[in-house]
């Protein structure tokens, strides 16, 4: 490397302070370097610096760690996960041993024994190393024992039961095995999406966690990726034989006792097909019924109160838009759960039914079979319904009949794909549905977006250039501002910075002169200047503020919203 790594060494634990750390992490029964750092007081950077220097080893800092590449072929990943320590390569091709624990004799025995090179040594954090490991975890898992070896012909259809660890090891076709470890490494990352793409010598592996694609590794072999998409295609009862058109299905599998369905779509491209798994568990809520609420989706109090106010109507539409995977769904259902007091017949139609709410009669379309929107949606209408939720709205005829139906004494809750309120407007009326019936129908529009939140294990404040701020549409004044905060990575957030996320939205209140613009089919810049007067908060707006607050980051923002 170009530039020495090593830190200025600090002082050293004194003998004492060691000696008492061993009597307490015996009496307690815990690891000595989590007593040693819990009774030293230290931040993690200044504990790593005097740690090294009471074993004599030098020590990296994150940012150093960074500069490194990791070497899993002189220690495997699992190994490095396993004995918390790992091979890097400097710039110039250096071997360097990171491990973060000096008092594990056996550790250093085993890393002698398994790396012939010779190799510096360098003392990390241990939450650091984790959260270097944690950012190339997408490149090992379940499927990489797999990956290099031949695989064997698909096999003929088969109901998949169970996922395990177990099971997937017993697994005798090569095919079935890459499958399954796809599904259950998804599963267990908590991710909402599987992506396998074509890219005509192999196949791409990805997922999607907090709204965001992660590459989790890839496949050699045009046959090989073949054979994983046909293999998908039996497991959702598709044509196999079929690879000129699209396709659509789902699928259905059991893990650690609870069953998770998936909902699949094969799209042929020039180099091959491509598949997406849409992972539809439903245990998310299911298991948490009473906390499905308003409040724990993390909109502001304001806007809790409006929304709360529009879904207690006797009648009229709430139509919730925002691109796929924004929680539109979500919303939906904490809607229906609060207003949901048994005294009222409530009957949803959707496609799919993600989640099961107790005490609501819940209808999957069913296409094949003839149950689509328009006709499950005539059908409600004559079992003598209070309220309806529409799982969405994509053709005239559904949108006609939702608006007739939250005209005749209904309260209506649905779903429409739009980038804001506002071009839900221009929606419904491309679908020629008369104006003046669907502002008399129409409660609000409320749009939303999830926004990822800055890991609160690691995040640490930063510093915005006048240049970044003017490039988001930001007043370069807020350089000085003292509240922005960005996560550098942790072994809670996998090194990316962020945990979770939250749900922002703008609300579109139905006044007498926002009715009456539309129905004069004024221009939406009117619509909106109406709507600020009356005090609507746009999603940008609310996005911004919580960067200020440090809850997230402008590149987030700037991520799921537009710049203004």
């Amino acid at each position: 490397m170009s530039r020495d790594l090593s830190l200025p060494e600090p002082a050293a634990f004194s003998a004492r302070q060691l000696q008492q750390a061993r009597d307490d992490a015996q009496r307690y029964q815990r690891p000595l370097l989590a007593v040693l750092e819990e009774g030293s007081g230290l931040a993690p950077d200044a504990f790593v610096r005097s740690l090294a220097a009471t074993a004599h080893y030098p020590a990296l800092a994150m940012a150093d760690i960074e500069q490194l590449q990791p070497a899993f072929d002189v220690i495997a990943y699992p190994d490095a996960v396993r004995q918390e320590c790992m091979a890097c390569r400097d710039a110039d091709g250096a071997l360097r041993i990171l491990f973060s624990n000096p008092f594990d004799a056996a550790l250093q025995d085993w890393v002698h024994c398994a790396v012939q090179p010779a190799a510096s040594w360098y003392l990390v954090h241990r939450g650091d190393l984790a959260a270097f490991l944690a950012r190339y975890e997408e490149s090992w898992r379940a499927i990489d024992v797999l990956l290099g070896t031949a695989a064997n012909p698909v096999e003929t259809a088969q109901a998949v039961e169970d996922i395990s660890y177990k099971s997937i090891s017993e697994d005798t076709s090569q095919v079935v095995k890459l499958v399954h470890s796809v599904i259950y490494d998804a599963l267990k990352m908590g991710a909402s999406d599987i992506h396998l793409e074509s890219v005509g010598n192999g196949l791409v592996m990805k997922y999607r966690i907090d709204g965001v694609l992660l590459s989790v590794g890839s496949l050699n072999g045009a046959d090989l990726a073949e054979q994983m998409v046909s293999r998908v295609k039996v497991m959702s009862e598709l044509d196999i034989a079929e690879r000129r058109i699209p396709q659509d299905g789902r699928f259905k599998i059991a893990m650690q006792g609870r069953e998770v369905d998936f909902r699949v779509s094969i799209m042929p491209n020039i180099l091959g097909e491509d598949a997406v798994l849409r992972i539809l568990d439903r245990r998310t809520l299911t298991d948490s019924q009473q906390a499905l609420r308003l409040d724990s989706l993390g909109f502001d109090h304001q806007l809790i109160g409006e929304i709360r106010r529009y879904i207690s109507e006797p009648y009229g539409m709430v139509l919730v838009t925002g691109p796929t995977g924004s929680g539109k769904t979500t919303t939906l259902y904490a809607a229906v759960t609060e207003i949901n007091s048994g005294s009222d017949k409530i009957i949803t139609i959707e496609d799919p039914v993600e989640y099961q709410l107790p005490g609501v009669l819940q209808i999957q379309v069913n296409e094949k079979k003839g149950l689509t929107f328009v006709r499950g949606l005539r059908s409600i209408l004559r079992h003598d319904p209070d309220k309806i939720l529409v799982g969405e709205i994509r053709d005239p005829e559904t949108a006609q009949i939702a608006v007739q139906a939250a005209l005749t004494g209904h309260l209506v809750f649905t779903t429409v794909h739009a980038n804001n309120v506002f071009d839900v407007i221009g929606r419904f009326i491309h679908m020629d549905i008369e104006p003046y019936s669907f502002v008399s129908a129409l409660n609000c529009i409320f749009a939303q977006r999830l926004v990822r939140l800055n890991c609160p294990f690691c995040s640490q404040p930063e510093r915005l250039s006048a240049a970044q701020l003017q490039a988001a549409g930001l007043p370069a004044e807020l350089a000085t501002h003292d509240g922005f905060r960005s996560g550098r990575g942790c072994g809670h957030c996998r090194g990316t910075g962020y945990k979770g996320r939250k749900a922002i939205g703008e609300m579109l209140r139905l006044t007498d002169e926002i009715r009456e613009l539309i129905v004069a089919r004024e221009p939406i810049r009117h619509i909106k200047e109406a709507a600020r007067r009356n005090g609507t908060r746009f999603l940008r707006e609310a996005a911004i503020d919580m960067v200020k607050r440090g809850e997230t980051t402008l590149q987030e923002i700037n991520r799921v919203t537009f710049v203004a």
